[in-house]
């Protein structure tokens, strides 16, 4: 990917098909394809300025699988891939690893 780094409460998310999730991810019927959309982050801005002037680091990093909204972010085109670049406040949740929850149960 070429070199783009977010500012501000900004993210850049890949969105994920329903094809590329896991065995024991959700399989959502072409039919029924609506809300919320699933993706994975691959940057984050350094955060936005609280009133004091201090910057808040994002909840959000890159890696982290996410849910958004179907109309969230903006559509972009680097080195020939399809992203979004959405503020974090459209991001509505993290997907958890199912492996890492099984495990601290």
């Amino acid at each position: 990917m070429a070199k783009f780094r977010p500012l501000h409460d900004r993210v850049v998310v890949r969105r994920i098909t329903a094809e590329e999730k896991t065995a024991g991810g959700i399989i959502i019927p072409d039919t029924a394809k609506e809300k919320p959309m699933e993706g994975e982050v691959i940057a984050v801005g350094p955060g936005a300025r609280n009133e004091q002037g201090a910057i808040v680091a994002l909840d959000v990093k890159a890696g982290d699988r996410v849910l958004f909204g179907k109309w969230s972010g903006t559509e972009v085109k680097l080195d020939g891939e399809e992203l979004l670049i959405m503020k974090e406040s459209d991001i509505m949740g993290i997907v958890e690893n199912h492996h890492a929850h099984a495990k601290a149960a």
